[in-house]
């Protein structure tokens, strides 16, 4: 999805235009940018965390060459996502991302009391 069609989209949903709406977007956009640059992390609830980190000097080496090269640390931003979007992301592929106590109580009884078994026993001799 490219910044063009999120404007589309927002701009549909709320019935405003998409010239005010593209205004609107970019000013968020730059917002987030300006806040990486002055306090390197920002922090957007059920959302995720942006965050400016370095990293440290390395050595690599030129893949077409062989040739070992020293790379300089350099800033790069991260992300991690919020608990709310991970979870929604993990829904997608049909996945339960954190069973409730509940369901790893029930499972875990299911699972005892179908087979029986209380835990792993080894039998010698055989």
């Amino acid at each position: 999805m490219t910044k063009k069609e999120i404007v589309r989209q927002i701009s549909e949903r709320i019935g405003m235009t998409q010239l005010k709406t593209k205004e609107i977007v970019q000013l968020t956009f730059d917002a987030i940018v300006d806040t990486l640059l002055e306090d390197k992390r920002i922090e957007l609830r059920n959302f995720g965390v942006f965050e400016v980190k370095q990293r440290k000097a390395r050595k690599a080496r030129n893949p077409r060459t062989g040739e070992k090269v020293d790379v300089p640390p350099k800033n790069v931003v991260t992300f991690k996502p919020g608990k709310e979007m991970e979870e929604r992301v993990l829904r997608l592929g049909g996945v339960n991302p954190t069973p409730s106590k509940e369901e790893l109580v029930t499972a875990g009884a299911g699972d005892h009391a179908s087979s029986g078994a209380k835990g792993l026993r080894i039998r010698k001799g055989t």
